[in-house]
């Protein structure tokens, strides 16, 4: 996967979603800011209790989606970046480190709202829409 991907998956300031589905196919769309690309094949975030780390401790797929209006539709940017959770953390040395990261970025309330340190390998990596184009040319 070339760094170009990460560039822009940790572009700042910028939204996503992450979609995820339970065991028995409830799903759930969760706008997130985040998320971030340690390297071309693996993305951290931290969750709060809720539906999305349900949903990720039943079934560990999941697609989070980048996209940038632009003047008309054929101008929009986006990349769907395809999830398989590799390790998710409520307790730890892992999630503690996690929560000192987000201390210091962001302070200890947004710090103490964090539940859980997910890492997540990347599988696949699709363009916003996709049109038989390289994902290269829709970012």
């Amino acid at each position: 996967m070339p760094k170009k991907l990460m560039d822009y998956f940790n572009k700042a300031p910028r939204l996503g979603t992450l979609s995820t589905a339970s065991k028995t196919g409830n799903v759930d769309s969760a706008v997130l800011g985040s998320p971030r690309m340690t390297d071309e094949k693996t993305v951290v975030m931290g969750l709060g209790q809720n539906r999305t780390l349900q949903n990720l401790q039943e079934n560990p797929h999941a697609v989070f989606l980048i996209m940038e209006p632009g003047t008309a539709l054929p101008d929009w940017k986006g990349v769907r970046v395809y999830l398989k959770v590799k390790a998710l953390a409520v307790g730890g040395p892992a999630l503690d480190a996690y929560r000192k990261q987000i201390a210091q970025a962001l302070g200890p309330d947004a710090a103490k709202m964090v539940h859980a340190a997910v890492t997540f390998d990347v599988t696949e990596v699709r363009p916003l829409v996709d049109m038989g184009q390289d994902w290269q040319k829709s970012v």
